[in-house]
């Protein structure tokens, strides 16, 4: 594989991350304007907290679709990108449906995506440690 079409297997987690910081400012506008007479500051607090996870994470998965060009492991990169995905979905997702609905199971499922944010980011620290063989099968 040349290094022209790894980062072209990196676009869906790119075009993933755009949508998702996208989502991010629409939720975040949504949280400062119509929220404020719908939901409590502690609920308004959990929703930015949804907000900023998201954006940060969303930017992740940016980062990790522009170092797929640096040699960097794609099995790692993927991995990585798998978390990160995850843990929005699970930490973020979690919390706006607690701020948002009466529901209240989802309140476990929070540290979840917790942790699949720090494992992703732990394998891009190895993905940053280990470059790609030249084989291109790492």
């Amino acid at each position: 594989m040349t290094a022209r079409e790894q980062p072209a297997l990196m676009r869906p987690v790119l075009a993933a991350g755009a949508l998702l910081a996208l989502l991010g400012v629409m939720a975040g506008a949504f949280g400062a304007h119509g929220l404020r007479t719908l939901v409590d500051t502690r609920g308004l607090e959990v929703f930015q907290t949804a907000v900023t996870y998201q954006i940060y994470h969303s930017f992740a998965l940016v980062l990790v679709a522009m170092l797929a060009g640096m040699g960097l492991s794609r099995r790692l990169l993927k991995w990585a990108a798998g978390f990160y995905l995850t843990g929005i979905l699970l930490f973020c997702g979690s919390l706006y449906l607690l701020v948002l609905t009466d529901l209240r199971w989802p309140g476990p499922v929070t540290p979840a995506g917790g942790i699949c944010f720090m494992v992703g980011w732990g394998i891009l620290v190895a993905a940053a440690l280990r470059r790609e063989s030249s084989s291109g099968g790492a």
